[in-house]
């Protein structure tokens, strides 16, 4: 007797159902199917039209990537693109980019890649990449490892062990979140980093204070001003039909008082001037 295998793409579909802890009941009822059908899809018995594939890709947020590689595993082709930065069609994306990171200083702002990959920043990011060897910046920096390298940030944070905790987490949820083998194997090796020697222990700045923040983790960098505390938040792109601008993140910092705020506007000064 034959035992019945999973077409491809209904393996996938089902990886993607229980990475994001649905029932087929409940997944199917997000995508305006039946259980029955989402069943024989998953199992092969059932090919899913293109409209299909692109319905059960929404309702399980599937990031764009990943739905060109759903798509494909049917038989259809992709229904996304994935543009270089540098195309033509991408000049206003760019702009914007360039009118954000500028209008951020003197406060860094970054632009990152899905894998956390620098693309670019403003000048005001100097105050963090300051002092980062080569190594860290070849071929392209990658926030975790400029943060948690013990070449790099860390053994400037005042609070590396929050810091390193939260990274960590996010990572691990975000991997978990997409399946990315990649942004896996990212927290596998920053997991895996030692602690830099001279490591800053809590409370070993002087200028440390206790006072009640609403940023449970700042970034608290000591720089030969003195120590920054920042907080970030994070931009995307509404609604994007392009895999690259899906993928793509401003992360903006602000200061978390005033003695930042001076401080990185006194050093904003300095680099208009």
């Amino acid at each position: 007797m034959d035992v019945e295998q999973p077409s491809r793409v209904g393996a996938l579909l089902r990886e993607w159902r229980r990475r994001r802890r649905l029932s087929q009941l409940e997944l199917a009822l997000l995508a305006d199917s039946s259980a029955r059908h989402l069943s024989c899809v998953e199992t092969g018995r059932a090919r899913p039209s293109r409209a299909m594939v692109l319905r059960l890709s929404a309702a399980l947020d599937v990031p764009l990537r990943e739905r060109n590689t759903l798509l494909m595993a049917a038989d259809y082709a992709p229904a996304y693109r994935e543009s270089s930065l540098d195309d033509e069609d991408m000049a206003s994306v760019r702009a914007a980019l360039d009118m954000m990171l500028a209008a951020h200083e003197p406060y860094p702002a970054v632009v990152v890649d899905r894998l956390w990959n620098v693309l670019t920043g403003n000048r005001a990011m100097s105050v963090l990449m300051d002092g980062i060897p080569p190594h860290l910046l070849d071929p392209r920096p990658n926030v975790y490892r400029l943060t948690l390298h013990p070449d790099g940030l860390a053994g400037r944070l005042a609070n590396l062990d929050e810091v390193r905790a939260l990274f960590l987490e996010r990572l691990r949820r975000q991997a978990d979140a997409n399946g990315d083998a990649e942004l896996r194997a990212l927290y596998e090796e920053v997991r895996d980093y030692p602690a830099p020697t001279g490591a800053i222990t809590p409370n070993a700045d002087a200028r440390t204070t206790t006072r009640p923040s609403p940023i449970q983790v700042p970034l608290r960098v000591r720089t030969p001003m003195g120590e920054l505390s920042m907080f970030g938040t994070m931009a995307t792109f509404g609604a994007p039909g392009d895999v690259t601008l899906s993928e793509l993140a401003i992360e903006l910092f602000y200061p978390l008082d005033e003695f930042t705020a001076k401080a990185l506007r006194a050093l904003g000064s300095g680099a208009a001037g």
